[in-house]
């Protein structure tokens, strides 16, 4: 299924973050925080401003950002989790090269 989000929206799926351990204890999948890391999947056209211009979105897909904790809307598409936010909600955008280097998982693959 395709999802073409509309305006100044992003769809982000959240990036896995490894195993949780305080002091040698496993964390249990209850009281794991979700992560605040994505990638972008789809971005919509861009917002409109009051004098009828659209100005496009300054991310695009494939770019990993960073939002808040309680940002967007969580949807589940064909089985998989996803995020539907405004790009303004959206704290950073990580630089690729450094994106590289952190071990992170999606879809329970580490990268």
């Amino acid at each position: 299924m395709k999802v073409r989000p509309l305006h100044d929206r992003i769809l982000v799926q959240r990036l896995v973050e490894g195993e949780q351990q305080i002091g040698g204890i496993i964390i249990p999948d209850s009281a794991k925080e979700k992560p605040q890391r994505g990638t972008v999947i789809a971005v919509g056209a861009g917002r409109i401003t009051d004098d009828g211009l659209r100005l496009p979105n300054e991310l695009k897909a494939g770019d990993t950002i960073l939002f808040g904790k309680y940002s967007g809307s969580e949807i589940k598409l064909e089985g998989t989790e996803y995020l539907i936010m405004k790009e303004s909600d959206v704290l950073a955008a990580l630089d690729a090269a450094e994106v590289a280097a952190l071990p992170v998982a999606v879809e329970g693959k580490v990268r």
